[in-house]
């Protein structure tokens, strides 16, 4: 497992792992590839963004990102810049995305170890993230869906009812993009 720099990889197989894992549940994310490099080019654009690689040999199997809150999407500081929070205190926590034969094995805890390490470096006293929220009786929830909040809870992290946003994608078998909720969790660092 590594951090990486923006010219140590390949966007196009780092995208195709966000639209594999994203594509099952609770995500349901019907991608495309040009839009996936786009936004991972974009990610790596800011110096202060952390991209951390897991990869069996050259192929990437999972990978983790965090960045300075300052510099997110509107929906994401929103909820924060309503509460009157210091965005430069915050570490974004973007996504974790493991294949499924390698999850288990730890990598998951590396991922948040290598994040809030990062996030403490650049001087962050709050690591936040999103997920999205799906009904428990959803038509696509597999029978075996593993719940991630006790792994979350375990790490110290707490979902933050009062802080929630929306964000449109496409998702698997519908022709359009629509809005999904997603509710924050913080841990203090």
């Amino acid at each position: 497992m590594e951090r990486i720099g923006k010219d140590d990889m390949s966007l196009r197989a780092l995208a195709t792992l966000r639209m594999t894992v994203f594509r099952s549940w609770p995500y349901l994310y019907d991608g495309s590839m040009d839009y996936e490099a786009d936004y991972l080019a974009e990610f790596l654009a800011d110096e202060a963004a952390v991209l951390i690689v897991a990869r069996v040999g050259d192929i990437p199997v999972g990978m983790a990102t965090a960045s300075p809150m300052a510099g997110q999407a509107d929906a994401i500081r929103q909820p924060f810049l309503r509460a009157g929070r210091d965005l430069g205190a915050i570490s974004y926590f973007g996504e974790s995305v493991l294949l499924p034969q390698f999850r288990g094995q730890g990598i998951g805890h590396r991922f948040f170890d290598e994040r809030e390490a990062a996030a403490r470096e650049a001087g962050a006293s709050l690591a936040v993230f999103c997920a999205v929220q799906r009904d428990s009786s959803h038509p696509a929830r597999p029978p075996a869906a593993r719940d991630l909040q006790p792994f979350w809870e375990g790490r110290g992290y707490r979902q933050t009812p009062d802080f929630s946003t929306a964000m449109s994608w496409k998702e698997v078998g519908q022709a359009d993009e629509s809005e999904h909720l997603m509710h924050f969790w913080q841990k203090h660092l």
